[in-house]
């Protein structure tokens, strides 16, 4: 004789729990305290084995006013499509997070410098710039893209932040 119960449902919520505990609840895409682990794991693999890598901080531009004149559910679902641009457009074992409103970040991995990564940034700012399609409406945005690339600007993460920042601001 046994006694058995189902624990799917438990399952289910432990795998739920522990997706939101690393993944943006809206895109999916990892969210701004699991990039940073992943960033600071990163370093750890520069200064351990001087592994290059870039890091690229993208902003939409114009999203403020999607949100504004269609409302926020119609920016929501924005960054939806905006995720799903990003995921395809970015190669395998990339760290690709939204790290809060329109703000994502990417770091791209053997990457020694700048020249190698912007045809990549050049080729996510003009899809982003292609219209999307929600509600039956069509949304025009654009993106802007900072580069820095470890460890020419930066060895440590505060410091490759502050520079991606410093590149994405003169980018806009």
């Amino acid at each position: 004789h046994g006694v058995g119960s189902d624990v799917t449902f438990e399952k289910k919520a432990d795998e739920r729990i522990s997706f939101l505990a690393h993944n943006d609840a809206l895109t999916g895409l990892l969210n701004r305290a699991h990039f940073t682990e992943t960033l600071n794991q990163t370093v750890s693999r520069l200064e351990r084995y001087g592994a290059p890598f870039a890091l690229m901080l993208l902003d939409l531009d114009h999203f403020k006013t999607v949100n504004d004149t269609r409302g926020h559910p119609v920016g929501d679902r924005l960054l939806v499509e905006v995720a799903k641009r990003l995921k395809a457009l970015v190669p395998a074992n990339t760290t690709l997070a939204r790290l809060g409103g329109d703000e994502f970040a990417i770091i791209l991995n053997k990457v020694a410098k700048a020249e190698d990564v912007e045809p990549l940034a050049a080729t996510i700012v003009e899809d982003l710039s292609k219209p999307f399609h929600i509600d039956g409406e069509t949304i025009v945005i654009g993106a802007s893209v900072g580069i820095a690339i470890a460890p020419r600007h930066g060895t440590r993460s505060d410091q490759l932040l502050r520079n991606v920042d410093l590149t994405l601001y003169r980018a806009k």
